[in-house]
């Protein structure tokens, strides 16, 4: 994990020009940013500025976001954690909150959470590879092979559909590309788990904060399994399936 603070992140990308990316290529600023976030395991609070922009306001002010279970809560610009929602963020639970535009922001945490998903793999690739039972590398072994054939399918799968809901942008594809991208990491997490065994419970090792960030982030915006339920009942309510992609 990195050891700057989401302040000064924040700090490094606004003077990069991260807002000015946002208003000018933003399907490329926030699939770049927000992933790099998940694979270094990095955090700044650039959610605000996604969903502030998208809602026609400026970047750089804070925005009460809802959270699973019907919570709200905000994503403060500052390097002092909360013990409300993760050790390492600076999240808290606020008494209520605005409608704000969903769809943006949801993209975003889509690709952050791809990014924390590409980095649970690769931790448990490299410990397949290195780890060595009855004289041969775990990796050789099939029950191994199957998890992390299954997580890599996943991962792929959600990119598929950021990239699906980037060529024709809407809310509905948007909310299931966030959907997706949630399943991915939460799968990931189960199956990374398991190749690491013991070692992935561990202070010492990376996996776990990536597994709490996972948990953090899946809430933010509807949890997966609050997504699919929507979804299901905006397929009811039209009484036919949109196409998503044209093949």
């Amino acid at each position: 994990m990195t050891a700057i603070t989401g302040q000064q992140l924040d700090v490094a990308l606004a003077d990069l020009g991260w807002l000015d990316m946002l208003d000018e290529t933003p399907d490329l600023a926030v699939s770049l940013v927000f992933r790099l976030l998940g694979e270094t395991g990095a955090h700044a609070p650039i959610l605000n500025d996604v969903v502030l922009r998208s809602a026609g306001h400026d970047g750089g002010g804070t925005v009460a976001l809802p959270y699973a279970g019907g919570c709200w809560v905000r994503w403060e610009r500052t390097a002092q954690a909360s013990s409300t929602l993760g050790e390492e963020l600076p999240i808290h639970r606020v008494a209520e909150g605005h409608p704000v535009p969903l769809a943006a922001g949801r993209r975003a945490v889509a690709w952050w959470l791809v990014g924390s998903s590409r980095a649970m793999l690769s931790l448990a690739r490299q410990h397949a590879l290195d780890r060595v039972q009855f004289g041969r590398p775990v990796a050789s072994f099939q029950a191994i092979r199957h998890r992390l054939a299954e997580t890599l399918v996943a991962i792929e799968g959600a990119e598929a559909t950021l990239h699906a809901d980037a060529a024709e942008p809407d809310g509905f594809g948007a909310l299931l590309a966030k959907a997706a991208a949630g399943q991915a990491a939460l799968t990931t997490a189960r199956h990374c788990q398991q190749v690491l065994g013991g070692i992935g419970f561990t202070a010492e090792h990376e996996l776990h904060r990536h597994v709490k960030r996972t948990l953090v982030l899946d809430g933010m915006l509807g949890s997966t399994r609050e997504l699919t339920r929507e979804a299901g009942a905006i397929l009811r309510t039209k009484g036919f399936a949109p196409r998503l992609a044209h093949l």
